[in-house]
């Protein structure tokens, strides 16, 4: 079953294709990493597939037309996102904060939450007066909050040391093939990516510039010469 669909995502700002024509399928389940250098129009994409960002364009949700939608009847059909830089609410409590994600989607999952991110032992303190790498963590829970079955992650790495970067990744990987949730994520930490997508989509100047497996993405020329020969 498919459950994230874009069919010619197309996004310009004045004389500025941002997008052009870009078309993704990911199946149920699926972990697919965006990956390709500055500029190249994953996050553009990802806010194009959240409804941040009117475009033209269709995006499907299982199967159904959510092209027109507001990003939070997304949220409420299983479209869930995080962001680059967190969203995190630093003078609210950890738990606080879970129970108002909880609510915002009648969701009854929060303390399952918190325990699933590790994130219990922090309840009970302020947001802003934890670790980064544990905002980070507190970043995703909220994303997660309400059970959805689509999740789009916009750097979700972003600041972390190596091992945070690994336990993060073998932490998404876990929980993903346990809800059986599906993931788009943008990241530039390509240990991230190869440890955790089952496909790659490379994009260039806003266009697809290749789609495959890891070890196929790791290995074609014209990868490499883009983007894998400079990140290395």
């Amino acid at each position: 079953m498919i459950a994230l669909a874009a069919t010619g995502i197309t996004k310009t700002y004045g004389g500025f294709t941002a997008l052009s024509d870009v078309s993704l399928s990911v199946e149920h389940g699926e972990i697919r990493a965006l990956i390709g250098p500055n500029g190249a129009g994953k996050s553009t994409l990802i806010d194009a597939l959240s409804g941040r960002n009117p475009c033209l364009g269709r995006v499907e949700l299982m199967g159904a037309d959510i092209s027109r939608l507001t990003p939070g009847k997304r949220r409420r059909l299983g479209l869930s996102r995080s962001f680059q830089k967190t969203s995190i609410f630093p003078r609210m409590t950890v738990r606080a904060q879970i129970e108002l994600a909880a609510r915002a989607v009648d969701g009854s999952d929060g303390m399952d939450v918190l325990d699933e991110f590790d994130l219990r032992p922090l309840a009970d303190r302020l947001a802003g007066d934890i670790g980064y790498g544990d905002q980070r963590r507190l970043d995703l829970a909220l994303a997660m909050t309400g059970q959805p079955h689509t999740l789009l992650l916009d750097e979700p790495a972003a600041g972390l040391s190596f091992e945070e970067s690994k336990r993060l990744a073998a932490h998404l990987r876990d929980i993903a093939a346990r809800r059986g949730v599906t993931v788009v994520i943008v990241e530039h930490d390509m240990d991230v990516v190869f440890a955790i997508a089952d496909t790659i989509t490379v994009l260039q100047l806003g266009q697809v510039l290749a789609e495959g497996r890891p070890d196929d993405i790791r290995a074609n020329p014209d990868v490499v010469r883009a983007y894998l020969g400079s990140a290395a």
